[in-house]
């Protein structure tokens, strides 16, 4: 069983009377994963992860989790799963500590206090009230509570929505502790640096239907595995210098773009020329599609409701 997905979907589909949300999806999660499901709102994504965790039953298709069908509520797997939502109702008055004796309490194999509260970095605020937390660390409390019976596989939403840059550094080291802890993660981001930085493997949502999935860097097709390399030419009397055709370059703003499959002989064939030609390549840059150009290259901008 321990070599067995964590989690395994086939066909999954899911209507809201004329609206499809879900289309046919399949997807697998390996056991220690963690799995990113991006899309923009209105893909599915949340009514994916929503039968997943058993709060939704499908219309059609196989969902299995942790061996288990969700949609039955068993209690073999809801001890085995973590849940954090976007926002839990904490008691504002009780302590850091209490808030996660209270959640252990509810299962069977707990993982210790202590264990948790250094997972999620609140050891120095277990006597402090839960009023008294920041907003990120109120999200590191959730994520503990989470972790109270010491799940198997633990989901999460969008784990770092409205915190500043240092809070999402931390945030991202909590969930790489739990990664190192061998736990599976599933994890709905709309920030693309946070997949791209945590996930092993993402996947892309779009109309219901999954239109890419694999590791970060190495998402999409053969379209988009392509270098930009962007210039500009110094401009002297008679404007700048005319570039060779062969190097297919093309005006962007002020500077040129390059974008090629051939990054090492196009480099090779500009910088000659440049060198030939006595002339400096202003701001020269080499880089790869980033997983965000990739994001909107496949959703193509697409908004609506979350569902």
């Amino acid at each position: 069983m321990q070599d067995s997905p964590a989690i395994v979907v086939k066909g999954l589909k899911k209507s809201y009377g004329d609206v499809e949300a879900v289309r046919g999806i399949d997807l697998e999660v390996a056991r220690g994963e963690v799995f990113a499901l991006l899309g923009p709102n209105g893909a599915g994504k949340t009514t994916t992860v929503e039968i997943l965790e058993g709060h939704r039953t499908a219309d059609a298709g196989e969902v299995r989790v942790l061996g288990h069908d969700p949609a039955r509520r068993e209690r073999a797997l809801l001890e085995r799963i973590g849940i954090v939502l976007q926002e839990t109702g904490i008691e504002p008055f009780l302590t850091v500590e209490e808030a996660i004796d209270l959640y252990r309490g509810y299962y069977p194999h707990p993982r210790s206090t202590g264990e948790i509260l250094r997972i999620v970095g609140l050891e120095e605020k277990a006597s402090s009230r839960v009023n008294k937390l920041s907003g990120g660390q109120k999200r590191r409390l959730d994520v503990g509570i989470g972790l109270a019976g010491d799940p198997d596989l633990l989901f999460l939403d969008e784990p770092t929505t409205g915190f500043d840059p240092s809070a999402r550094r931390n945030a991202w080291q909590v969930v790489k502790n739990l990664a190192a802890l061998g736990k599976t993660i599933v994890l709905t981001t709309h920030y693309m640096d946070e997949a791209q930085n945590l996930a092993d493997r993402v996947a892309i949502v779009v109309g219901g239907r999954i239109v890419a999935v694999g590791p970060p860097g190495l998402l999409g097709g053969t379209e988009l595995e392509q270098t930009r390399i962007t210039f500009s030419l110094p401009t002297g009397p008679e404007g700048p210098p005319a570039l060779p055709d062969s190097l297919g370059a093309a005006a962007s703003g002020s500077g040129w773009v390059i974008v090629t499959k051939d990054p090492v002989q196009v480099l090779h064939d500009l910088t000659g020329w440049a060198l030939t030609e006595g002339i400096e390549l202003v701001d020269l840059s080499v880089s790869k599609p980033s997983l965000e150009d990739v994001y909107l290259q496949l959703t193509g901008g697409v908004a609506g409701t979350e569902s």
